[in-house]
């Protein structure tokens, strides 16, 4: 168990821990998981001792270790060439990843001191943003470490479901813990947060549950778009078709 518990996360298990040096800093990549799930905490100590750390999902991770693997191409690019092509604010290169409730800004900057890769994990509007600075020659290097903590820690899960619908945003995301596999359905409004919780034994009697209710609403848009007299016709044709079928059972 760890004292550093994200305020949102309940109890942790810490199941991997690896440490990079690059150059003045050291990175920290730790694989956690509790009630919610699997993911990882990287975290930046300065030559000061100064932490800085950022919070991803598995699936967040994985999409940051192949954007990073393509900035890293980029970079050696650049390297090769023996140029640079940095705005007046020295940014070269960026990115952005949205999931779920975050999203992470990736840019590949240019100082007097050289070349970086500055991480910004923004969460809901008002909340303080995190940010890492990774120097540009150690990003392969943290590439390779986030593939080895993916290939032996991340769960093969469905990806997440993402859905806008007036006002409100709607995720369903599939995940994994001590206790099962589970999904969970958040509905995100501009003033409020809830989330249910579904466990896998229960997802056959939801989606045959959607699949009876999209039937019977269809029927129902089909019966109200015929005119008066078609409707009643085809009322008698189900009502014909159900009386055919119990005397055939009778029979």
């Amino acid at each position: 168990m760890t004292s550093e518990a994200p305020p949102t996360f309940g109890e942790e298990q810490e199941l991997a821990s690896r440490m990079l040096q690059i150059q003045s800093k050291r990175f920290y990549l730790d694989v956690k998981e509790n009630e919610r799930g699997r993911f990882i905490k990287i975290a930046e100590v300065g030559a000061g001792g100064r932490k800085s750390r950022l919070l991803m999902s598995m699936a967040a991770a994985s999409e940051f270790r192949s954007r990073l693997a393509k900035m890293d191409e980029y970079y050696q690019s650049l390297c090769e060439a023996d140029s640079t092509l940095a705005s007046e604010n020295g940014l070269l290169k960026s990115d952005i990843i949205f999931q779920s409730t975050r999203r992470y800004y990736l840019d590949l900057k240019e100082n007097a001191r050289g070349k970086f890769l500055r991480v910004t994990q923004v969460m809901r509007r008002g909340a303080p943003r995190s940010q890492i600075a990774i120097p540009a020659q150690g990003m392969a290097k943290l590439v390779e470490t986030l593939d080895d903590l993916l290939n032996n820690y991340m769960m093969k899960l469905p990806e997440g479901l993402r859905m806008h619908m007036d006002n409100k945003v709607f995720y369903c995301d599939v995940r994994q813990n001590a206790r099962g596999v589970f999904m969970r359905i958040s509905e995100v409004r501009p003033d409020m947060r809830s989330a249910i919780l579904i466990p896998e034994k229960g997802f056959v009697s939801f989606r045959n549950y959607f699949i009876d209710v999209c039937e019977e609403l269809a029927k129902d848009a089909v019966k109200n778009s015929l005119p008066e007299g078609d409707s009643a016709v085809e009322s008698d044709k189900e009502s014909g078709a159900a009386s055919k079928t119990v005397a055939s059972s009778s029979a």
